[in-house]
């Protein structure tokens, strides 16, 4: 018998050392380093499946090849009837990629994963389940209303099983669900561990990239709101899709935080039901609150999330602060870059704001980074100072600098065409965006500007 070889891992980023050591040197956290065995059987975990009529474990020497000889053919995606789905990955789901979905419990990765195996109708496609039974299973499926009889679940947590079921299925689409709760016998080492995360997905890759099959890993989070296991995880798979929301609202962002394949910066919203997850076709209808009554401190910025425009309702509140230094607070936005514009209305629009507290929220739960919401963002903030009420007709799309101009952004005209869609009359847009674009296509009145005084003088007067 073997002699046993252990290592030490780090529990947070998935580092490893031949011995215990108290701060980890890649991601300097303390006493997270705990011994695994990492000894393997003389038995290959891909031997026990084949992939047509050669076995995977055969080992064939590699040579290099020059670019030029190498030939492609552009693959065809899998399209599902989920546009939201199709988005994110970049057009619909590549044969042979690894995509890794992580979110917190109960957000609905399961419920999303399943609609979109019951709804891959002509495609053998396996869920894989290792928290939950058939019955378990058969009862969400009956709550999506969706059945078909190509969709097959096995419940188990041994990869050595999984392999010799996918090579009697042969499915065309693999869910996993999730990636923590599988265990490969050839790792003598707890499910869910560092060791056991890292040589499943090894086996799945490869499984994966041989075969040409889509395999989708369900990955649970850790508190601080990371996936857990190692880092090496998210290096591992082709994509990494984030399912964020809050389980008290109704709405769900899918955003894609890597992609082989695609844009990195897509996100699908999605609305949670009794019957499952409705894809949401047009965001900006939800993120703008419907109100009858104008109430001051609100503006409309028109933002881009990858290739898809949005409007979103920037609020802000500003009231005189009652004690101590004055409160600060952001919801969704950047807390240093609200500081920054609050320094440039007071230095260069002569807005005493010092003394007053000023909390800022994006309404719809988003967390934007765009910088065209910058001017939004400003006329909020004086729209509550001095409580004028912005037309709810007007919207804005312009960054803000230091020296009080109004800056271009990119992309105007897909920021102007979908605020015309949505039936705004008016667009705050900055001077420096005219060039090259046709204003007089478009039935919105754009108004250019090139520093803040002026809009503000044509907003409030």
């Amino acid at each position: 018998m073997a002699k046993i070889k252990t290592s030490y891992f780090c529990q947070n980023c998935g580092a490893q050392s031949a011995k215990w050591i108290g701060k980890c040197p890649a991601c300097g956290e303390w006493n997270t380093y705990v011994e695994e065995v990492v000894q393997r059987e003389e038995l290959t975990p891909t031997s026990v499946w084949k992939v047509g009529n050669t076995s995977s474990s055969a080992q064939v020497a590699n040579k290099p090849k020059p670019i030029a000889d190498i030939s492609y053919q552009e693959q065809q995606r899998i399209q599902t009837i989920d546009q939201e789905l199709n988005r994110v990955l970049g057009g619909g789901i590549v044969p042979g990629s690894m995509v890794l979905i992580g979110g917190e419990p109960g957000i609905g990765k399961s419920t999303l994963m399943l609609q979109i195996a019951l709804s891959l109708s002509g495609l053998r496609v396996l869920y894989v389940s290792g928290e939950e039974s058939e019955h378990q299973i058969k009862m969400r499926a009956e709550r999506l209303n969706a059945q078909t009889s190509d969709c097959f679940i096995l419940t188990e947590t041994g990869t050595q099983n999984i392999f010799k079921q996918i090579e009697q299925l042969r499915p065309q689409v693999l869910i996993i669900d999730s990636i923590q709760t599988l265990h490969s016998s050839f790792i003598e080492a707890g499910a869910g561990s560092v060791s056991q995360v890292r040589e499943c997905t090894a086996e799945l890759l490869k499984f994966a990239k041989e075969s040409g099959t889509p395999v989708f890993l369900i990955g649970h989070i850790t508190k601080e709101g990371n996936l857990a296991g190692p880092k090496i995880l998210e290096h591992m798979v082709d994509t990494v899709l984030t399912f964020e929301g809050d389980r008290h609202m109704t709405y769900r962002i899918l955003r894609t935080s890597k992609n082989r394949f695609g844009s990195t910066s897509e996100l699908g919203i999605y609305e949670m039901l009794g019957t499952g997850l409705r894809e949401v076709s047009n965001p900006s209808e939800i993120l703008i609150s419907q109100r009858e009554d104008a109430f001051s401190g609100i503006a409309i910025g028109a933002t881009l999330e990858g290739n898809r425009p949005l409007l979103i309702e920037v609020q802000s509140l500003v009231t005189p602060a009652t004690y101590g230094t004055p409160q600060r607070t952001s919801t969704g936005f950047d807390g240093k870059r609200l500081n920054m514009l609050l320094a440039v209305l007071e230095k260069r629009g002569g807005y005493r704001l010092g003394t007053q507290d000023v909390f800022l929220n994006i309404a719809g739960g988003l967390k934007v980074e765009d910088p065209a919401l910058d001017l939004a963002v400003c006329a909020s903030i004086l729209s509550s100072f001095e409580d004028i009420a912005i037309p709810s007709t007007s919207c804005f799309a312009a960054e803000v600098g230091l020296g009080g101009e109004v800056r271009a952004v990119n992309r105007i005209e897909n920021r102007i065409t979908e605020a015309e869609k949505l039936g705004f009359r008016d667009i705050y847009i900055s001077k420096y965006n005219k060039k090259g674009v046709d204003l007089s296509k478009f039935s919105i009145n754009v108004h250019a500007f090139g520093r803040l005084e002026e809009v503000f003088a044509a907003l409030f007067g």
